[in-house]
């Protein structure tokens, strides 16, 4: 268990004596502070230090003044030699409390003997950290990101839940801007590293695709040496499959090009019952079903297939893990009162996501509508995003409704494409869009309801979903 003396070495680099104060865990948010827990200010944070304390936790970092109340110990300096430590509750002030926050996590990984899988990528990062660790847990005891904690305050604070008995630990790693990864790197100490695919998504701020595969590169030149390290890349990407001369460690390809390491053919769309396809490994050939919905799942399930083979899991483990998976994470299929099956896609969208969202539609049967929002930061690439994803849309979709003003880019591709302008209904409103959809649906419709995060389209969603 995390102590006391363990986050004062850390920061400090020397162990104080009598400080055994065990910590449960950590925490950023005050109202999930819990009996004896260490509370992270960050930012506005420090004022909840009272609440946080008052739901249980036993220690604050804190790098700001706060209520004089609270009892204060400065680890700015070298605390004496045989300091007495309050009784808790009682702040830490530290420099910052985020980098005091990652020398901890740092601090504590290097205590575990364990593999650690990094996962980056501009689409499904998170797929893939919760089939790999499904299936990984066949066989050993996984740890793992709980839902966005991707970045330099989720994954330490992933990272200190780590105790004796962990195998593994499975961490998505999020990218903003250059440094970001290598900065998670430095802090998880990762053997294995997958990158999923290098799309659009954050050009705003990396401003073109080649820097957000050198962002994502981070990754691969981070691991250790062959043989203890392991690059797993997806060769049907030209920016991911260029890694390989980036990094000393090994190198696994995974994709749908038979000259991969893993590859898989023969991939049919089952609808909201899976996929089937066949798997080639060396000189093993499996056709396999997996629950996972859509053709583009197919690298979702090569790079976990991946990962199990790299530590050494055997076929028979693997097909288990497939076969019972239940990571479908960001798209539930709900129905309306009117028998319609709505795709409810809406955690987030870039206009890789965007396709593969429409591709499933044009997978499953019946009167197809889309319901889609605009994308954020693509910077340069917003126009031409939002236009394939409308030219996408005009092939597949029988109605389309776009939803505030980036989507406009959208439906003007889908005239341009030849969709005709009485099948498209421009709304900015989410009730006009529950009240549209209300209007048009029948049973045997299938709606795929998605766009950026902060349109908030899940409410959307809601309006229309028949309560159990």
């Amino acid at each position: 268990m995390l102590t006391l003396a363990d986050v004062v070495e850390a920061i400090q680099g020397t162990r104080p004596t009598g400080a055994d104060l065990g910590i449960s865990e950590a925490v950023v948010d005050s109202r999930h502070a819990i009996p004896a827990s260490l509370f992270v200010a960050v930012l506005e944070g420090h004022a909840y230090v009272s609440q946080a304390f008052d739901n249980g936790a036993i220690l604050a970092l804190v790098d700001q003044d706060i209520d004089p109340a609270f009892k204060v110990v400065d680890l700015r300096s070298p605390l004496p030699a045989g300091y007495c430590f309050p009784e808790p509750p009682f702040a830490l002030r530290v420099e910052k409390t985020d980098t005091a926050l990652q020398t901890l996590a740092a601090f504590w990984r290097k205590k575990f003997n364990i593999r650690v899988v990094g996962i980056t990528g501009s689409v499904g990062k998170s797929t893939t950290k919760e089939l790999t660790a499904e299936i990984l847990s066949q066989r050993f005891r996984t740890l793992k990101n709980q839902g966005n904690f991707n970045n330099e305050i989720g994954l330490p604070l992933t990272l200190l839940r780590l105790g004796p008995g962990y195998d593994l630990a499975i961490l998505e790693m999020g990218f903003y801007q250059p440094g970001d990864i290598d900065l998670l790197c430095s802090i998880a100490k990762p053997q294995v590293g997958i990158v999923t695919n290098i799309g659009t998504v954050h050009a705003s701020r990396s401003r073109s695709q080649e820097a957000i595969a050198l962002g994502k590169s981070e990754l691969v030149k981070a691991l250790p040496s062959s043989p203890e390290g392991t690059a797993i890349l997806n060769r049907d990407d030209p920016l991911v499959a260029k890694m390989a001369e980036m990094t000393t460690a090994n190198v696994f390809f995974y994709g749908l090009d038979s000259s991969s390491d893993l590859w898989a053919d023969e991939i049919e769309s089952q609808g909201l019952n899976g996929i089937r396809f066949c798997i080639h490994y060396q000189d093993e050939v499996f056709h396999l079903q997996a629950p996972l919905i859509g053709r583009h799942s197919i690298h979702t399930i090569l790079r976990a297939v991946s990962v199990a083979l790299i530590e050494g899991m055997t076929w028979g483990e693997i097909i288990f893990g497939l076969k019972h998976a239940s990571s479908q994470l960001r798209l539930v299929a709900v129905q309306t009162k009117q028998g319609a099956l709505l795709l409810d896609d809406t955690y987030n969208a870039s206009p890789e996501s965007m396709l593969a969202g429409l591709n499933l539609l044009n997978e499953l049967p019946g009167r197809k509508i889309a319901v889609l929002g605009g994308m954020n930061e693509l910077g340069p690439y917003e126009l031409i995003g939002h236009q394939k994803v409308g030219l996408r849309a005009a092939e597949v979709v029988d109605k389309l409704i776009v939803y505030q003003k980036n989507a406009r880019m959208i439906s003007n591709a889908a005239m341009e494409a030849g969709f005709p302008v009485q099948s498209i209904e421009a709304l900015d409103d989410p009730d006009a869009v529950v009240n549209t959809l209300n209007s048009i649906l029948r049973e045997g419709d299938v709606v795929l309801v998605k766009g950026a995060h902060g349109l908030r389209m899940d409410h959307i969603v809601q309006a229309l979903e028949v309560e159990e």
